[in-house]
């Protein structure tokens, strides 16, 4: 073999006089090199030689393909293989890889998903959102979940965490918009995350997303910083509303009886008065059509009789009384007004009204004799 051939101990790398070679003098030696192994020169024996080096980087190659399938799968995690994009179980009850040291053909033929099913992972979501009497809040939570069915989470859902938390988003939106302010930061707080949890889930079985949802934390409910002031003005508005209709309706208590009652009393004199002039109607009626009986049995006697009766009524209405003396022609005048306005039977005058003490004289009178023009009371 000549000195300045490939292969004879020298440094392919620098030339005869120890100095670097050129960088395409190195890619021509090499290429000359890769020609030599793969038979693509020489004499008969270089291509045997090279043939047979060429089957041996094949083969090297063909193992070290093949070793690449080996993976390794922990204790916590499952091994889902895929040939050709397509789930290839391991058997008929066994869908995944179980935890050891497993092989697969080599990509591109066969992949493999690692999923870790005891891992607990979280994450926070915070939004504005209203609420069931229209008042905006901010909630901040925290969702911890699992990914259980390694072969769901890797096939059902193109990126089960992003609709992990698009589906958080609509839960919590359906629990916070049918929940009052005072549930959400009162004593119903508690129930929030247990009703948020129990949506989400059902949501997550119903996509197949193969997740698990193992807690979720309120860490905040407050008011968005930009409208506290507005939330305040209308608290104070809420509240003067309310003591509003609570005075409305303790008027309205008060005011709605008494005038019911009073309906009641009217209605019943109304009803009492129409039978007193019925009664008295009737009364007279009767009374009539017996002194018309009367009067036709008696003419004379009947009207004397109801001349008297006149008479009577007229004196007995009247403030005044005059008596005469028998036989001695002196007037005896009494204030018989004022004996029976202090007995409290004082007769009502012709007008209804009762007599006042005006129609009779202050002071008792009494003649005894000496007659007097202005008190004598001349009886024809």
């Amino acid at each position: 073999m000549a000195k300045n051939e490939p292969g004879n101990g020298r440094d392919p790398w620098k030339r005869d006089d120890d100095q670097p070679n050129d960088l395409d003098q190195i890619a021509r030696y090499w290429q000359k090199r890769f020609e030599g192994i793969l038979g693509g020169g020489g004499s008969g024996g270089r291509g045997v030689a090279g043939g047979a080096g060429g089957i041996a980087l094949v083969v090297l190659l063909l193992i070290a393909w093949l070793l690449s399938g080996l993976y390794r799968v922990d204790e916590a995690e499952r091994g889902v293989v895929q040939r050709f994009g397509k789930h290839m179980p391991v058997s008929s009850t066994q869908p995944v890889t179980m935890p050891g040291l497993r092989w697969h053909w080599p990509y591109p033929i066969e992949t493999v998903d690692i999923v870790n099913i005891e891992e607990v992972n979280d994450f926070n979501f915070s939004k504005e959102m209203l609420t069931a009497d229209e008042w905006y809040v901010f909630i901040d939570i925290a969702v911890q979940y699992r990914r259980t069915d390694p072969v769901k989470y890797s096939f059902e859902v193109a990126d089960p965490d992003q609709t992990l938390n698009d589906v958080t988003e609509s839960a919590l939106r359906g629990v916070v918009g049918t929940s009052t302010l005072a549930s959400l930061i009162g004593e119903r707080r508690e129930e929030i995350p247990a009703r948020t949890m129990v949506e989400l889930q059902e949501t997550l079985q119903a996509y197949g997303a193969g997740l698990t949802v193992t807690s979720i934390n309120i860490n905040s409910v407050n008011y968005p910083s930009s409208v506290e002031d507005a939330v305040a003005d209308t608290q104070r508005a809420r509240n003067d509303r309310d003591r509003y209709q609570l005075e409305a309706q303790r008027y309205a208590n008060d005011i709605v009886p008494r005038a019911r009652g009073q309906e009641q009393r009217i209605l019943q004199d109304a009803e009492a008065y129409r039978e007193q002039v019925i009664a008295g109607a009737e009364g007279d009626a009767a009374r009539f059509e017996a002194l018309l009986t009367e009067y036709r049995k008696a003419p004379r006697v009947t009207r004397d009789r109801l001349y008297l009766d006149a008479i009577e009524e007229v004196y007995g209405r009247s403030a005044k009384v005059i008596l005469d003396s028998a036989g001695s022609g002196n007037l005896l005048y009494l204030p018989v007004d004022q004996l029976l306005k202090r007995a409290g039977t004082l007769p009502l005058d012709t007008t209804g009204r009762e007599a006042s003490s005006g129609d009779a004289p202050q002071q008792p009178a009494i003649n005894d004799g000496k007659t007097d023009s202005r008190d004598r009371r001349v009886r024809q």
